[in-house]
């Protein structure tokens, strides 16, 4: 399952870049997301950082072990990856400059690794797209939200 979506906002780059990168400050700013704790023993935001994350998914909490993979600092984009339950997240988020600000773009995907995770991936994962494509789209309203009110 992939997934892919959008947020235009009045924000500049550098202040949704600011708010997307803010790991620790997360679960104030996204309503899905009660808790964060960091399990690195670094500071800041960058390649290694890991944390747990517990957010509300389907009327339930979930918690997840969480890792950045991957930034790019001139496209100002980057990559979380995590497993769980026999499966593999990976997660994009971006920010990309637009005439009256910027765009947020997240791209989701979640690979299966045994054939038991593969057909329920094939029967189950067609309900959840929804709900999931509903959380990662207020994931980047709420990024959307807390950069226009830096800009202010």
């Amino acid at each position: 399952m992939d997934l892919t979506v959008t947020h235009s906002t009045h924000a500049q780059p550098q202040d949704v870049w600011a708010v997307m990168t803010d790991i620790e400050g997360s679960a104030e700013v996204l309503s899905g997301v009660k808790a964060i704790e960091r399990l690195d023993d670094g500071s800041g935001f960058g390649e290694g950082l890991r944390w747990r994350e517990t957010r509300v998914m389907l009327g339930r909490e979930a918690v997840e072990e969480m890792q950045v993979t991957a930034v790019d600092l001139e496209t100002r984009s980057y990559v979380v990856e995590a497993r769980s339950g026999g499966t593999h997240y990976r997660s994009t988020l971006s920010v990309t400059p637009a005439d009256a600000g910027s765009v947020i773009t997240m791209t989701f995907g979640a690979d299966p690794d045994g054939p038991v995770q593969k057909v329920l991936a094939a029967t189950l994962g067609r309900l959840f797209a929804g709900a999931t494509r509903k959380a990662l789209q207020q994931d980047l309203v709420d990024i959307a939200a807390a950069a226009e009110a830096r800009d202010q």
